[in-house]
Formats: C-alpha cells, structure tokens, sequence
C-alpha cells in the first residue's frame, strides 16, 4: 500500500491554477514598481521600506493565501494514508456451542457455564470500538446478541443463555450464522471465534460448506475445541421429560480444519484456566491493520488557520503595509 493516496486525484488538476495565480500576481507587483517610480517622492519611500522590511515579510499576504489554496485543492482530492483504524475497531463473532453436551461437568459448573464466564473475558478484553456479536447454536444456529460496540448488553446477553435439552450439534449451522453476521457491516475487519465440545449430528450446512462461505467473504475463523482427555458422560432430558445418557465426543479433526482452511487457528481447551488464557490469547493477537485514513480534515484546518493568519496580517495588530 502507497503511504499518500487520493480518493478523488482529478481535483490534483486545480493545482495548475497555482502557478497561474503567481504569474498574475507578479504581474501586479511590477505594475505598481513602474507607477510608483513615476513618482520621486514615492520611488524615496519604497527605497527606504526596503531597507527596514525583509522583501519576503512584504509578500507574506500572498504566500498565506496561495498555501491556503494548496491545502484546499489537497483537501478535496481526499488524502488516505495507512494508520491504525482505532475508530473503525475490529468486528468479533463468538459462537458458542449449546448442545446437550455442554451440560458436561468436567468444567465446573459445567461446560457450558464456563463457556459462558470465559466468553464474558473475550468480551471484556477487547478495545472500546471493536464490535461484538454472539450466535448460539445446537441443533441450528439463533443470533444472542447482534453485532454491537456495547460491551454490557452483549455480557448480559451471554450470561442469560439457557441450559438445553439433548439438542444436538450443527456445526455447519453455527459458523454459517456466525460468518453471516459477521459480514453484515463492510469495510471493517471481522473474525469469528468458534467453540465446540462435539462433531456434527444436526443442521443443514455442512461444515465444508460454511468454511466456503467464510472464504467468499474473506474471514478468519479462530476455532476453540472444549474437552477433556478422558471420555466424559452426561445426563439431560429428551423432549418427554426423560433422563438420557450421552458421551461428548469431541473431533479436532472438523475443528482444525475450519481454522486452516480460514487463515485462523486451532486452540485445543482442557480445562476452565485453559479456555479462560485461550480467549486472552486471541484478544491479544486481533492484529489491527493498517488501513487507509482521510486526512482530508488536516489540510481544510491548516487553510483556515492560514486564511486567518492572512487576516490578521492585513488588518491586525501587526499588519504588513507596503508601498509598492
């Protein structure tokens, strides 16, 4: 990327005017020499406001106005250069697994509570202008909270998402919704964080199809796989009211594809400390690129400031008063 760029360089054009302008100007000024040689007396004075004035502090009128000129061509031509876009901020997507898996309780209370408490630390961590979106999914995919730059009302939204049934896991579901959403506001940089415990046994979309998806629309998906190194059991309740059993069976496999294939990267989450230091890891290395900023503004300031300083010269204090 060039440092200095210009967002409408046919306005650059203008800048012939300046050396125009100068040409009519020293025009004048030999001009108004020959008339006022005519006169002795005149001709006595110049020669002495000469001695006392530097011949630049005479023209210092003209030299604010024609830089004031530049400045405002420059302006309207739109000036970018690459600096950290701190104002834009980064758009985050986290979503979250809800299946009947999540009700787990390897992870104190259970894995879907802590989920939810290291999910509220990613929230917390990240910079006051990034963006944060929660989707949920189980056997689909439903929006928590929208992508938003409050960071309470997305925290409250996380800590309000019920325990499910024996739901299953539609992966495809999940990350499909999660790049949708991530994708609705452009010209902004977006990832997903995707967390897991299971592999895929519901939904619409498979998981190569939401990798695609996420490709098209050029977003890295960070991928957190929940589970412990031993096989783990749960209990939850199937639509009837009756008691089932089920094993989590977590497949870093789907997981570590997901982030290769997306740019992003693979973090394998044993315990809570563990989840808790991922989502730190990854707030951390949200890399805020450069991106192209008008600094069109600056160039309108500094003409004002110069057409003031102009005026003062003219009419102020210490104003300029020649006799050419």
């Amino acid at each position: 990327m060039s440092f200095l760029t210009f967002l409408y360089p046919s306005f650059l054009f203008l800048l012939l005017l300046v050396p125009l302008i100068y040409l009519l100007y020293r025009d004048h000024i030999k001009k108004k020499k020959i008339a006022s040689l005519k006169f002795s007396s005149l001709g006595l004075i110049k020669k002495a406001q000469e001695n006392k004035t530097f011949s630049i502090r005479r023209h210092l009128n003209f030299i604010f106005l024609i830089l004031a000129i530049l400045c405002i061509i420059i302006g309207f031509s739109d000036p970018h250069i690459p600096l950290k876009q701190t104002k834009e901020g980064v758009n985050v997507v986290l979503a979250l697994d809800v299946s009947g898996s999540m009700r787990a309780t390897d992870y104190q209370p259970s894995r879907i509570e802590a989920a939810k408490n290291s999910a509220v630390t990613l929230i917390e961590s990240l910079a006051e202008n990034d963006g944060i979106g929660v989707v949920k999914f189980a056997n689909g995919a439903t929006t928590v909270s929208y992508l938003t730059p409050f960071k309470d009302r997305a925290i409250q939204k996380v800590n309000a998402i019920p325990m499910t049934g024996c739901d299953g896991t539609a992966i495809g579901d999940g990350l499909a919704s999660a790049i949708d959403m991530a994708s609705s506001i452009p010209n902004k940089k977006k990832l997903v964080i995707f967390l897991s415990d299971g592999e895929q046994t519901a939904g619409s979309f498979s998981p190569e199809e939401a990798v695609n998806f996420a490709k098209e629309n050029k977003i890295q998906v960070y991928t957190i796989g929940m589970g412990s190194n031993q096989p783990v059991y749960f209990t939850c309740t199937d639509g009837w009211g009756f008691p089932m059993q089920g094993q989590a069976n977590l497949k870093e496999n789907v997981l570590q594809m997901i982030a290769k294939e997306t740019g992003g990267q693979y973090f394998k989450s044993v315990d809570k400390n563990t989840l808790d230091e991922i989502y730190k890891t990854i707030s951390k290395d949200i890399k805020r690129e450069k991106e192209p900023t008008s600094i069109k503004m600056w160039f309108f300031g500094l003409a004002l400031l110069l057409l003031l300083a102009d005026l003062y010269m003219r009419y102020g204090k210490f104003k300029i008063i020649t006799c050419d």
